[in-house]
């Protein structure tokens, strides 16, 4: 999808492609993000969805199903039947069920229990042509510093989805200069041990890359508090793709004031539209 610049060194662009291509797999995944067909929210009222088994429900003990007669989903690899009972999900937590070729994804975002089926033939992954980005520049590649609070903060975000909030445990900034300006961006952890998640918009958004957000992953910070921001890594959340999303929004401070011309760019789904 993309080209290397002149200044940008071979061995650099190679390992952005393997990179960026084993990055574009697992979204086009058979159960990814992608083949997500719909968004239930769930209530104490039994309540069946069109093409799901069973009535579904939530409240003290957790997400609920009943399968009626004749009905059957594949947990953790067995099959089962009856009542099922799957407990409380945790916050950006979830646990999946499955029949026939769909995946049923069962999470928690901003506090409510929800459902997420995932079929492979869907037509958002069906029609996926790969996602257009910034040639790798290794000028984007920059050196920042961590700035850790003295306790972890409590940061309440928006959500694509209306009504909806995030909170997340900040803990700390981080700290990076850009011709000449110093810039602060607001981290929240990151999936491995140690790393940072940073959510930001940048005078790009709305332009050539989706207006709400994008995300970049940070390593853990060294002995010294040195951290690689590696821009051109920065990439889209699943709500540039699918209405079926509850993305964060990143913090009110996380807006650069120049364009971030690194990274993914608009889904051709969205210059279509």
């Amino acid at each position: 999808m993309t080209i290397a610049s002149d200044t940008t060194a071979p061995a650099f662009a190679a390992e952005w492609q393997t990179w960026h291509d084993a990055h574009e797999a697992d979204r086009a995944s058979a159960h990814g993000f992608l083949a997500i067909t719909a968004q239930h929210w769930l209530t104490a009222e039994p309540t069946r969805f069109g093409g799901l088994p069973g009535r579904w429900s939530t409240g003290e003990e957790g997400v609920v199903v009943l399968l009626d007669e004749g009905e059957t989903l594949l947990v953790d690899g067995a099959e089962v039947t009856g009542r099922i009972v799957f407990g409380p999900i945790p916050e950006r937590g979830g646990r999946t069920a499955a029949f026939g070729d769909t995946v049923i994804e069962i999470a928690k975002r901003g506090g409510h229990d929800l459902l997420r089926p995932r079929h492979p033939g869907h037509p958002t992954r069906a029609g996926y042509r790969g996602t257009p980005a910034y040639a790798p520049a290794e000028s984007w590649v920059i050196e920042g510093r961590f700035v850790p609070y003295d306790a972890p903060v409590e940061v309440t975000v928006g959500s694509v989805a209306e009504g909806l909030q995030h909170v997340y445990a900040a803990p700390g900034e981080v700290e990076f200069r850009h011709e000449g300006d110093v810039h602060r961006l607001i981290a929240f952890n990151g999936y491995a041990p140690g790393s940072l998640l940073v959510l930001f918009t940048d005078a790009t958004s709305g332009v050539t890359t989706y207006p709400a957000n994008r995300s970049l992953s940070v390593g853990a910070p060294d002995a010294e508090g040195r951290v690689i921001l590696d821009f051109t890594r920065a990439v889209n959340l699943p709500c540039a793709y699918t209405e079926f999303a509850t993305c964060p929004l990143p913090p009110a401070g996380n807006r650069l004031p120049f364009p971030v011309e690194a990274g993914e760019r608009l889904p051709h789904e969205r210059t279509a539209r």
